[in-house]
C-alpha cells in the first residue's frame, strides 16, 4: 500500500525550509549544547518605551555563560519566559560563533548568502551583455 501525501502537507513541509537554504545543507552537528549549571541568570528591569510596565517589572533577562564569560541580555518581550528562551538562543549563537568560527551556523549562512548574491550578479551581467550584443546585431547602437 502506497502512502500519499496531501498538498497541504507538502506545502507545510516546503515552508519549513527557508528559500535561500533549500538546496544547501547547513551542518548543525557542531553547535554547542548548553548546560544549565554553566549559566548564571539574573532578572533586571529593562529600559526603553513602555512606561510603568517596564519600570516596575524585572522581565529583562541577563544570561552569563560562566566558563567563557559570554553575556546575553534580552528584553525583546514583556514576557519573562520568552526573554529567557531568546537569551538562551543568543548564548548558543554566540558560543557557536566563538568556538566554531568559520564552521558556525551564522558563518555557513553568510557564505550561502554571498554565493547566492554572486550568482545573481553574474546573471545580471550576463543578461546586460547579451542585451548589448543584441542591440549591436540589430543596429540599434
Amino acid at each position: 500500500m502506497q502512502k500519499s501525501i496531501s498538498i497541504f502537507n507538502t506545502a507545510r513541509l516546503l515552508t519549513q525550509v527557508p528559500l535561500a537554504f533549500k538546496h544547501t545543507v547547513i551542518d548543525y552537528s557542531k553547535v554547542p549544547k548548553l548546560n544549565e549549571i554553566d549559566l548564571s541568570e539574573r532578572f533586571v528591569r529593562g529600559g526603553g518605551p513602555g512606561g510603568s510596565a517596564v519600570n516596575k517589572n524585572a522581565n529583562c533577562v541577563v544570561l552569563t555563560h560562566i566558563p567563557t564569560g559570554i553575556v546575553a541580555k534580552c528584553h525583546s518581550s514583556r514576557c519573562q519566559d520568552e526573554n529567557r528562551k531568546i537569551a538562551r538562543e543568543m548564548i548558543v549563537a554566540k558560543l557557536d560563533a566563538e568556538l566554531n568560527r568559520e564552521d558556525s551556523v551564522a558563518a555557513q549562512k553568510r557564505r550561502i548568502e554571498e554565493k547566492k548574491l554572486k550568482r545573481s550578479e553574474y546573471k545580471k551581467k550576463k543578461v546586460a551583455q547579451m542585451k548589448t550584443e543584441w542591440k549591436k546585431r540589430e543596429g540599434l547602437l
